[in-house]
């Protein structure tokens, strides 16, 4: 693994706030294959962290506890749906009141309006509009459509991505915050897209959060007990999909019972995103186990486990 970050060293070397600026010097210390250090971390002055790691192992968890510490919070997700989907979340909300007779006549003459009410702990109406597969009398889509969807969720959440150097400059230099959290999506492992890995890299220290048995078991019982809308890559669901139908004997997609197939592919869905986020933090991250990251009840005892991450990666 090769740390792609050591903006503290840079910061003593007088780049100061230039993010942008520093880039020649960075690609420098990438060639050299410069290690951040346990030391560098601790005195670099704004630090900049992006969490990865499965939906549910504590990324948003620990950014509530920082954010309280002069850490922003940016949320991937709720800047995919309020910047890049809100007007999709919204059409789908429209077409949806359209159904109702005394909606329909208040929308077409403009009587009232529907507002996105999304928040960093409420990202309902994005898991909303990206909906489940399966029997439209249940609220499934057909396949076209949900396809359809997890294209603008991608293109959404790439987008997403690239915007965090601009936030970095933003929450220091508007907001007056020290330091920058980068909460990012659960499906960011699906995106296979270097430039956003290479972006992610160069602004941020990448931290993995790695699920326990015991937590992974209890984010699939949760699939389980509470089905919720997932992104899949097109090849990843084409395949399961494929077998889904095969096994249970079904003939057409409308025929799927959509809280069905989510409870049975998500195992699926999880195992096969491990893999991915471990080649991503053997590259670019340090690992920290979810057993570690909720004992955290601090930002002093958050720091001292980064450091630890560090010095124990070899």
């Amino acid at each position: 693994m090769i740390t792609k970050l050591s903006l503290s060293w840079l910061q003593d070397k007088g780049a100061g706030n230039d993010v942008l600026g520093i880039m020649p010097v960075l690609d420098a210390v990438r060639k050299n294959k410069v290690r951040l250090t346990a030391e560098q971390f601790r005195h670099w002055k704004h630090k900049s962290i992006t969490f990865l790691g499965m939906s549910g192992v504590g990324k948003t968890y620990i950014s509530n506890i920082l954010r309280s510490s002069e850490w922003f919070h940016y949320s991937g997700d709720y800047r995919i749906g309020t910047r890049y989907m809100s007007e999709p979340i919204l059409d789908n909300i429209k077409l949806q009141a359209m159904q109702v007779p005394f909606l329909q006549d208040l929308l077409r003459s403009d009587s009232i309006y529907f507002s996105n009410n999304i928040t960093v702990d409420h990202l309902k109406p994005l898991s909303t509009f990206l909906g489940k597969l399966g029997d439209p009398a249940l609220g499934g889509l057909t396949l076209e459509d949900f396809k359809r969807r997890l294209q603008l969720h991608h293109e959404a959440e790439v987008a997403a991505m690239m915007d965090v150097p601009a936030f970095i400059r933003k929450s220091r230099n508007l907001y007056g915050f020290n330091h920058f959290i980068n909460d990012a999506g659960g499906s960011l492992c699906e995106l296979d897209n270097d430039e956003v890995l290479d972006t992610l890299s160069e602004h941020t220290l990448m931290i993995y959060i790695q699920a326990s048995e015991a937590n992974a078991a209890v984010l699939k019982q949760r699939a389980i007990d509470f089905p919720k809308p997932l992104y899949y890559r097109e090849a990843f669901l084409d395949q399961q999909l494929a077998e889904y139908m095969l096994e249970k004997e079904i003939e057409y997609i409308a025929l799927i019972e959509p809280d069905d197939f989510v409870r049975w592919v998500f195992p699926k869905l999880f195992n096969a995103r491990i893999p991915r986020y471990e080649s991503i933090a053997e590259r670019f991250a340090y690992t920290i186990q979810t057993a570690e990251l909720y004992q955290i009840k601090s930002e002093t005892e958050f720091l001292t486990l980064i450091e630890t991450a560090i010095d124990r990666t070899p």
